[in-house]
């Protein structure tokens, strides 16, 4: 199929969104200098001074702001993560971004750098309450933009169905990359992140049981290592790749406790939230899946798109979930047309 695009239903050319649109055209010519941002960096390396936000309940959320620089965009972009991985997964995206805008990147709860949430609240509901924490302590003013990926998504939807007013107050675009808004085939979610030959029984309603063992499942993981690395290429991406993004993927997978992957199981199972997204129709909305994603699969995108007015959908040919990776320049050449679209209905309110 390739890509399928629907183009967005832009207004036409009052004299404010000429300006942002000139401006923004400077901006992307500079990029294009560079479109091989980050390659040639090293995976988990791109850091900014960290600071912690605290959430509802107590549980201190791991931040970093890449802070633009002088000719940088008026807009902020929040990077939302996906499960079993950590804000490091936006390799890519951050690097791209860099100097252009104000960037937001952090751990969700549990995840990363950031502290361990309670069971009750390892919720995709409570993950929304975490963004708009977020959003009001590190972003108090200006347009923004939402960026979530797989859970990330998720998290996004969750704000949205939660704080509907804040997309006509201060969330000017979202995009929703790799991910759903329900309906998921639980089983899925697991494969990557634990060995094969258990993932099965986890899906059939042993995760559970096999939580109050999760120091005998991490040892499990850390002994299938190999199996565990041919999993993760075979489920995180769809072409072939570079090892190194495989083996960055399992890092992050493996680094994640079977405890924290076991806590946030029930919330996929029970998530249904379609209803929701049609707030994002008041925003420009992009929804971006691969073909071949083995997690979210692409029907998920293609529901999404038919559910958000004037949303742009875009499939990757061929494309695994790990599309932030894989198709990093195609991702981030979307982003930058989404950037535009934003500060283009920015330009005009």
């Amino acid at each position: 199929m390739g890509l399928r695009k629907r183009i967005l239903g832009a207004g036409a050319g009052a004299a404010s969104l000429a300006l942002a649109g000139t401006a923004y055209g400077v901006a992307r010519q500079r990029k294009r200098l560079d479109r091989r941002a980050g390659e040639d960096v090293e995976f988990g390396t791109l850091r900014s001074d960290p600071l912690t936000v605290v959430a509802d309940d107590g549980v201190p959320l791991h931040v970093e702001i890449d802070e633009p620089g002088p000719d940088a965009l008026p807009l902020t972009v929040v990077l939302v993560h996906g499960y079993a991985l950590n804000l490091d997964c936006w390799h890519f995206q951050r690097a791209a971004l860099r100097g252009r805008v104000r960037t937001v990147l952090y751990d969700q709860r549990s995840h990363g750098r950031s502290g361990r949430s309670s069971r009750e609240n390892a919720t995709i509901d409570q993950l929304g309450v975490d963004l708009r924490r977020v959003i009001e302590e590190v972003v108090p003013d200006g347009p923004v933009l939402l960026v979530g990926h797989s859970m990330g998504g998720m998290s996004v939807v969750a704000f949205a169905e939660q704080y509907p007013q804040l997309f006509h107050d201060r969330v000017a675009g979202a995009a929703l990359i790799s991910t759903t808004a329900g309906g998921l085939d639980v089983g899925r979610l697991l494969l990557p992140v634990v060995p094969a030959k258990i993932g099965l029984p986890l899906a059939r309603g042993t995760v559970a049981t096999l939580a109050r063992r999760a120091g005998t499942v991490d040892g499990l993981r850390r002994a299938g290592r190999s199996l565990a690395t041919v999993a993760t290429d075979l489920f995180a991406f769809g072409d072939q790749v570079p090892p190194s993004y495989v083996e960055f993927v399992d890092r992050m997978l493996s680094e994640t406790p079977f405890e924290v992957v076991a806590g946030f199981f029930p919330s996929f199972g029970a998530l249904d939230k379609f209803h929701a997204v049609d707030v994002l129709s008041d925003v420009p909305s992009l929804i971006m899946c691969g073909t071949a994603d083995r997690v979210t699969s692409i029907g998920h995108s293609r529901k999404l798109d038919s559910r958000i007015r004037n949303s742009r959908l875009v499939e990757l040919e061929g494309a695994g979930h790990m599309v932030i990776l894989e198709r990093h320049e195609q991702v981030n050449t979307e982003l930058d047309r989404l950037i535009e679209a934003v500060l283009e209905q920015e330009g005009t309110r």
